[in-house]
């Protein structure tokens, strides 16, 4: 296929090409190729408005549709060769249409590169959400068909890594469905600002020429939910505006961090020492000196790399702080920070979803671990709560209880009632009734509580949710 010589974004005002290391130093194709079907979509409608515009005539807009739709065929294909002379994904499209079609040379009237990757990036964006929002389904379910496999499961429930109060596994599980679930509406809030045409702002301040954006906007789907189109009604914050991929990064960010939370307990429950679950083999990794290990590298590897996308916020908010209006090159940067959220992001919910599938639960280390009557110490100090003790006192004759079982080598439920009314006279022959395993968790019934009929009215609600997302989708 033959090539230009000379990239057609570099006009007459130079006398010569920028030299080798310039162009290796300044090229994005090698990354904001990503864009190609987004940058053929804007193009497209694009030389349908100037079409409508007069610019070009219905035989010129008909070729260039054509045109672009056969690169975007050799693109797909494997055939398109990308060129770093000419710096990006729009040039090195713009010059193989040219090249096909002499009319591909009016396509950028009225347009600059600087609206043009704005609104790639955001086209991009806007599918990616989708995609991001999908995903994080797939985990919920996965977390409720674990939750509900395993439904009977006791297991205590941690503050400072400390065993705390019996919950169910259920119910711990479902825990992490809610933070995934805000994770999903703060990537739908996400797209109400991405959802914006920037087209028609040109290089920074529009263009002399009728542009019509509206119709742009509506072409592309830029639209509110009454079918108005969406354009940014300020030329010069359109070309800067960075504030949606931020925006992305940091919803993303967050999800990052919620399924590190998620792969540490994984982490933990796996261990000998818990010995709560196993993960499936196929999720783990051996050691290359010590024949028994079995490594939760996947959780590991998920947990590590939260990181790495709460790096790539901070590299793009830094970006972007000292930027005077309006566009500046430096925002070439801002791709790749986007890409690798994405794509990190999106892989780790795959995969602890994947992971999550396979899990088996040791309900008898579970039941084991959450027998220890230390953890109905709150439920005691209830009980005397119920019987007319204030709280406060409550709390420190329990504190008084704990600490003689200690002291005896017994546990709580082995202290004598002769020994818990020498410590507050409230304490009656019913109080060991606080200590039966069939009952822990059935005075837990508050909204929200890990009492049986919450839990399953939680995963009923939740079940509810994802198949409706499931027919939506």
């Amino acid at each position: 296929m033959k090539k230009k010589a000379s990239p057609p974004a570099r006009s007459g005002r130079f006398a010569q090409a920028p030299a080798a290391a310039v162009t290796a130093f300044t090229e994005s194709v090698s990354f904001d190729w990503r864009l190609w079907k987004q940058d053929l979509l804007g193009s497209m409608v694009h030389a349908t408005m100037l079409s409508k515009l007069g610019v070009l005539t219905p035989a010129e807009h008909k070729a260039i549709v054509r045109g672009l739709e056969a690169i975007g065929r050799d693109i797909a294909a494997g055939r398109f060769t990308w060129r770093p002379e000419l710096e990006d994904v729009h040039m090195n499209i713009e010059a193989e249409l040219t090249r096909r079609v002499p009319a591909g040379a009016k396509l950028h009237t009225g347009r600059s590169r600087n609206d043009q990757v704005a609104l790639d990036l955001r086209l991009w964006l806007r599918e990616e959400l989708a995609a991001q929002q999908a995903a994080l389904r797939r985990l919920q379910t996965a977390l409720v068909d674990l939750a509900e496999r395993h439904v009977g499961v006791i297991l205590p429930g941690y503050t400072h890594l400390q065993r705390a109060q019996p919950v169910s596994l259920a119910h711990h599980l479902l825990a992490y469905v809610e933070m995934f679930e805000r994770d999903h509406a703060r990537l739908g809030d996400c797209f109400a600002r991405v959802n914006v045409c920037p087209l028609g702002a040109g290089a920074l301040a529009g263009s002399t020429l009728p542009l019509d954006r509206e119709l742009v906007a509506r072409l592309l789907g830029f639209v509110d939910q009454q079918g108005r189109p969406r354009v940014c009604q300020n030329s010069m914050d359109a070309v800067s505006d960075r504030d949606f991929a931020v925006e992305f990064c940091a919803a993303a960010a967050l999800i990052a961090v919620h399924l590190s939370r998620l792969a540490e307990d994984l982490v933990l429950w796996s261990s000998s020492e818990f010995g709560f679950i196993r993960l499936a083999d196929a999720f783990t990794t051996g050691s290359s000196l010590m024949p028994q290990k079995r490594n939760p590298d996947v959780a590991e590897l998920t947990r590590g790399k939260a990181g790495r996308v709460i790096g790539n916020l901070t590299a793009l908010l830094t970006l972007l702080k000292g930027l005077p209006m309006t566009y500046n090159r430096d925002l070439q940067e801002d791709k790749e920070r986007v890409f690798d959220t994405a794509d990190t992001v999106r892989a780790c919910v795959e995969v602890t979803a994947a992971m999550l599938g396979q899990v088996t639960v040791n309900a008898t280390a579970c039941a084991a671990a959450a027998a220890d009557p230390a953890l109905l110490a709150t439920d005691l100090a209830e009980y005397l709560v119920r019987r007319g003790v204030p709280f406060r006192q409550a709390h420190h004759a329990v504190g008084l209880a704990v600490a003689a079982a200690e002291k005896a080598g017994k546990r709580l439920d082995q202290l004598s009632l002769a020994e818990l009314q020498a410590i507050h006279c409230a304490f009656a022959g019913d109080v060991l009734e606080v200590f039966r395993p069939d009952r822990v968790l059935q005075r837990r019934e508050l909204v929200g509580a890990p009492g049986p009929q919450q839990v399953r009215r939680q995963l009923a609600r939740w079940r509810k949710v994802l198949k409706a997302a499931t027919v939506k989708a």
